[in-house]
């Protein structure tokens, strides 16, 4: 069963794709961990992804894909795999079906966790987090037991500027730019998923497990 996470930062889908990998028993990807175990084990896709990173800018497509379709092709991933924050882009999902192709495979679903951008900027906005120990909180849904104070540590709790309203709303109109195109790529190929993310957790889970069957 081979899966890809679709929805903008913030819509939920890393923590779907993580309940998903448990379930199916198949790995969880993240570009972010590709980047960091080829980085921490300095294969030659790991030092020229560091080059850029060092740099401050984006991993190039092909080389992100390159990482991807290497990963894909480890023993672990023969059941499946289910894809998170990868593709971003029209090219990166070319290049995911062609590489795929040539090993005679495709993607099998695209799930989007659809939630709108004003829950996603109230969702992140609420947001809490303690810079000491790394706990994270939310005000409305999961809140401290005491208001800005970390309940591991006792430390204060902040809004991280990457959760202020208006950086969420940046990240929603590059996501809306670059990803949302996506969409229609996958509904074109007749693989395309839509849960509604605004809903409880569990619930969005239950949605998505219907889908896999």
């Amino acid at each position: 069963m081979k899966i890809i996470m679709l929805g903008a930062p913030g819509a939920g889908k890393g923590t779907q794709a993580k309940q998903i990998a448990g379930k199916y028993s198949i790995p969880h990807i993240s570009t972010g961990d590709i980047f960091r175990a080829n980085i921490k084990n300095g294969t030659e896709l790991g030092k020229k992804a560091k080059e850029y990173m060092d740099k401050g800018l984006l991993v190039p497509d092909e080389l992100t894909c390159d990482l991807v379709v290497d990963r894909i092709g480890q023993d672990d991933c023969k059941n499946g795999f289910v894809l998170d924050g990868f593709p971003r882009t029209i090219p990166q999902a070319e290049a995911l079906d062609k590489a795929l192709d040539g090993l005679g495979e495709k993607m099998d679903y695209a799930i989007d966790v659809d939630v709108p951008d004003e829950s996603i900027v109230k969702r992140m906005s609420g947001r809490r987090a303690c810079l000491d120990c790394g706990a994270t909180y939310h005000i409305v849904s999961i809140p401290p037991k005491q208001e800005g104070i970390c309940d591991a540590c006792g430390s204060k709790l902040v809004l991280r500027d990457d959760d202020k309203p208006e950086t969420v709303q940046k990240r929603l109109d590059v996501y809306h730019e670059q990803t949302q195109p996506l969409i229609d790529y996958y509904k074109n190929q007749g693989i395309l998923k839509s849960v509604d993310g605004t809903k409880p957790m569990e619930e969005v889970f239950s949605n998505i497990v219907e889908i896999l069957g």
